[in-house]
């Protein structure tokens, strides 16, 4: 098969080579709104080819989109009208009136879309989940997920970001929502800005959490800073009546432990490439399969929209400083 891919860029360049390590794939068709950061993205594959960003589409088995964020909503409606199933790096938008606009086209067509929220394909996250369902109705007690960045982003992408429940706990909302099977019913949201006051002055905090309230009864506790001084700290906890569970507890953990005896991590995440490593190469490998016609995506375009919700009911809450309900929030 043929895979186009729109976009060149750091996220970009990783997805190329994920495709071109794909047996069932091709050529992958590489294009940028930079010409020339296509072509040298193309030549390190050994089977890609650079396009122009209006031809990206022309001829291929399939697409995948990992351009700036501004310009996810039209290269949907386009793949979509032209019938070709999709990935898609979130969000689809940071407003939920034009990522209603872009889920409309994708259902009118009826085209697959696979929206790289990853963690659903991370090892650990997915035996979790396992873990949950084969539980049958014995509801978790609680979730805890976490996103800690061992550096803010730069200032300037901070400003057009959307924030950080929209731009990083969005990933975590979507964790949550994976691994318990339960939509969002409210929220309470709380931030701060410590530690950076230029994240202050561009409208933002470096620190937030949030409780979630579950509809099947679940709590939910999110927490997300831009520095952790360790690494790349990413985990996610899941209590049920019958075990308690975790994702990214290991060796290379970014934390260290005070406790008589304990060894601080060698080797600790620092980036979530490397976190993340097994759960890039599965959602590649499951997007591919889903072209074939022999996976379904594990993360829709309606989840992507679900957790915008979430996010954007976050945001009002940290705004207003009180609990706000989903149904608040359209």
């Amino acid at each position: 098969m043929r895979i186009g891919l729109i976009g060149a860029g750091r996220i970009g360049a990783m997805h190329a080579r994920l495709l071109d390590a794909q047996p069932d794939v091709a050529e992958v068709v590489v294009a940028d709104v930079d010409p020339a950061r296509a072509v040298v993205v193309a030549e390190t594959l050994t089977r890609g080819v650079a396009a122009g960003i209006e031809t990206a589409m022309d001829g291929v088995d399939a697409v995948a989109i990992a351009s700036s964020t501004d310009t996810h909503v039209e290269y949907l409606i386009a793949a979509a009208k032209a019938g070709l199933p999709t990935f898609c790096e979130k969000p689809i938008a940071l407003d939920l009136e034009n990522t209603r606009r872009a889920i409309d086209a994708i259902d009118d067509a009826g085209v697959s879309v696979l929206m790289g929220f990853q963690r659903r394909y991370d090892p650990a996250i997915r035996a979790i989940r396992d873990r949950v369902v084969a539980s049958g109705s014995r509801v978790p007690y609680l979730v805890r997920s976490q996103t800690h960045d061992p550096e803010p982003p730069p200032i300037d992408y901070v400003k057009v970001s959307g924030g950080i429940f929209r731009d990083c706990l969005i990933h975590d909302i979507d964790a949550v929502r994976y691994v318990t099977g339960q939509e969002v019913v409210s929220v309470r949201a709380i931030g701060a800005a410590t530690g950076f006051p230029e994240i202050a002055a561009a409208g933002d905090v470096d620190s937030a959490a949030a409780l979630l309230e579950m509809s099947g009864g679940t709590l939910a506790q999110l927490s997300g800073i831009r520095h952790d001084p360790v690494g790349y700290d990413v985990r996610l906890e899941v209590f049920t009546p019958d075990a308690a569970m975790s994702a990214g507890w290991g060796d290379a953990a970014a934390i260290v432990s005070l406790e008589p005896g304990a060894v601080a991590p060698a080797d600790p995440f620092t980036n979530f490439w490397d976190r993340f490593d097994a759960a890039y190469k599965a959602e590649i490998a499951a997007f591919v399969a889903m072209v074939g016609g022999k996976a379904t995506p594990a993360a829709t375009h309606h989840d992507a929209y679900a957790d915008l919700q979430v996010a954007a009911a976050c945001d009002l809450s940290l705004s207003e400083g009180r609990t706000v309900y989903m149904s608040e929030v359209s």
